[in-house]
């Protein structure tokens, strides 16, 4: 689910055209606040989580 979150915020993103780098900053963005909702943790302990799965714009 938090790849999910991640692929959507980057579909998006890039739909609305913004450059893969800036969507990809979003999704993980995305990604680690559903991530943080979901578990508790903190916001960036959630974050480094979320980096760490080594997820990229398709």
């Amino acid at each position: 689910m938090v790849a999910d979150a991640y692929d959507e915020t980057v579909s998006e993103a890039i739909a609305q055209g913004r450059a893969a780098e800036v969507a990809h900053k979003e999704g993980i963005t995305a990604a680690a606040m559903f991530f943080a909702s979901m578990t508790g943790v903190q916001d960036a302990a959630a974050r480094t989580e979320v980096e760490a799965l080594g997820l990229s714009p398709h």
